[in-house]
């Protein structure tokens, strides 16, 4: 967490006060951050963001690189991988070209979306699958006991 306030010919670059980060407009940082709390971002960023909180994409901000959060919420324009341990939420302002790893997405009209989406499918297509053999299996039994072939016992 950044410890003091740094000042860039006139607009703030960070601020903390109360466990809240900023990244103020106008301001342009290139790097990795690894930030703790709910961070706000109305400037440019080229690089990687990790937060163990909320992530709030300002309608001014844009993010170049990589994002990991719990949680992203975004209105700026964003070229990057988005991970979200809880959810990604695109306002109507957002844009975002990249692939997107979460559990909960949602995108309000306006919103521009273009790269993949994974919130899981591997875990459902394997439930689904199993799902399937224990249909087959059931059907099966079905089969042999109406064949005479398998007695079923109670």
């Amino acid at each position: 967490m950044w410890k003091k306030k740094l000042q860039a010919n006139g607009p703030e670059i960070l601020n903390t006060d109360g466990g809240y980060t900023f990244l103020a407009k106008g301001v342009e940082i290139q790097g990795i951050a690894k930030l703790e709390g709910v961070v706000r971002i109305d400037g440019h960023f080229n690089g990687a963001i990790n937060t163990n909180d909320m992530l709030i994409i300002g309608e001014h901000a844009v993010i170049r690189g990589s994002i990991t959060a719990d949680e992203i919420i975004c209105s700026g324009k964003i070229e990057a991988k988005l991970t979200a341990k809880k959810k990604i939420q695109l306002l109507n302002t957002a844009v975002l070209i990249g692939d997107i790893i979460t559990p909960s997405f949602s995108m309000e009209e306006g919103a521009f979306f273009h790269g993949m989406c994974d919130m899981g499918v591997s875990r459902r297509v394997d439930r689904v699958e199993w799902l399937t053999k224990e249909s087959q299996v059931t059907e099966k039994a079905h089969d042999l006991i109406a064949q005479g072939e398998l007695v079923p016992t109670h």
